[in-house]
């Protein structure tokens, strides 16, 4: 392979003028930066959106090493370290990336070995936003923060006066007219309404540790089908497709059950009536690492939980905000579900995503394995409700 070229063509079309569409040809044309880098560390390929990104040419990129492009200590050079030293393809999501000429730039990115020459990688990146950065890393953890100060002076200073006020609509109730017993029943069940949205707005000031321990996810799954065909979702299709090896999740299982059952039952009401589908997957994603923000630290999240539904998606309006409090579009909805979804896996150390399209909901979280003895599950591939 020659320097800042592709060897021979991997695909060719004629379409009986002569055109050829070569490797290099489709690399170029490629909206996000690719790198090939070889067994000393030299950079021996970029295509163009690489120039930009690094802000060079490919001249003068091919005659450096990765580490001189970066950093030595660049969370790019150790993800070519990694590759190279176990062979496994990496990815690792919301990464900080600092280079000499553009300064800090917020990627994914991820490595793949290139089996044909034993020690050279392909290394390729997709920027990030700052707003996605800010949204997405950890489970949106500022979402989670912003009412936890608020919860506690409500659990505190409405709870009390409810309860008073409860009862003296049950003391009036034993006095009143029959007509006007519907009245009072109205303000004792609004009451227990509103103390309903303050036990679960109390959970945000919560921080102490969670208890933890290995927790059989596809056992977790089964039992939330078995509440949810028996009783929000009748009619809905669910469709199992899970890897039956995957080791057990590090984490709560009260505390997983309530979460996936929220995402759930956001998938069921969002399905149609007729064909609605709820596919329900695992998958073991070695190499996946997440960026700490404030620190160099990795997070190992190997293990893939995905909830995806057949709904008409989610307005690009609710998009940014979806996991903050009180955002909602249901009808008398409160808005805290997804909120504390996320800040359930938040405090599992987990990350949560999703992308969202016509059809074609998905929810992706990302968790730790337990240290325990990987626990096997046997599933069904696929689940007719």
């Amino acid at each position: 392979m020659a320097t800042g070229s592709v060897a021979e063509p991997l695909v060719q079309t004629n379409d009986g003028d002569g055109f050829t569409l070569s490797t290099e040809t489709i690399l170029n044309a490629l909206p996000d930066p690719v790198m090939a880098v070889d067994e000393t560390g030299h950079v021996r390929y970029v295509n163009p959106a690489a120039e930009q990104f690094f802000g060079a040419g490919q001249s003068y990129l091919c005659s450096q090493t990765l580490a001189e492009i970066a950093h030595y200590d660049s969370p790019l050079t150790a993800l070519a370290d990694q590759v190279r030293q176990q062979e496994i393809s990496v990815a690792e999501h919301a990464v900080e990336l600092t280079t000499p000429r553009t300064g800090i730039q917020h990627v994914d990115m991820q490595g793949v070995p290139l089996v044909e020459h034993p020690g050279w990688i392909i290394i390729t990146m997709q920027r990030r936003s700052m707003a996605q950065t800010m949204d997405r890393q950890l489970n949106h953890r500022g979402a989670a923060r912003s009412v936890t100060g608020m919860a506690a002076v409500l659990a505190h200073e409405i709870k009390n006066p409810l309860s008073g006020i409860r009862g003296a609509a049950q003391l009036i109730e034993q006095e009143v007219r029959a007509d006007d017993v519907a009245l009072t029943r109205l303000i004792c069940d609004e009451a227990d309404r509103i103390c309903t949205l303050v036990d679960d707005m109390e959970l945000f000031s919560d921080e102490r540790a969670i208890e933890r321990g290995p927790v059989n996810i596809h056992e977790v799954f089964d039992h939330i089908v078995r509440i949810a065909e028996n009783g929000f979702a009748k009619g809905v299709r669910f469709i199992a497709l899970y890897d039956p090896s995957l080791p057990s999740v590090l984490g709560n299982r009260d505390q997983l059950v309530q979460a996936l059952l929220n995402l759930i039952k956001n998938a069921a009401e969002a399905v149609p009536e007729e064909g609605g589908e709820i596919t329900l997957g695992t998958a073991y994603r070695q190499g996946v690492r997440i960026a700490v923000p404030g620190s160099r630290d990795r997070l190992n999240l190997p293990l893939e939980i995905t909830i995806q539904d057949n709904g008409s998606g989610i307005t690009e309006d609710l998009v940014p905000h979806i996991f903050e409090a009180f955002v909602t579009n249901k009808p008398g909805g409160t808005g805290l579900g997804l909120a504390l979804v996320a800040k359930t896996i938040r405090d599992h150390g987990g990350v949560i995503e999703f992308d969202s399209h016509p059809r074609k909901t998905v929810f992706r979280l990302r968790l730790p394995m337990s240290p325990d003895k990987p626990e096997n599950s046997e599933v069904n591939q696929d689940k007719n409700s």
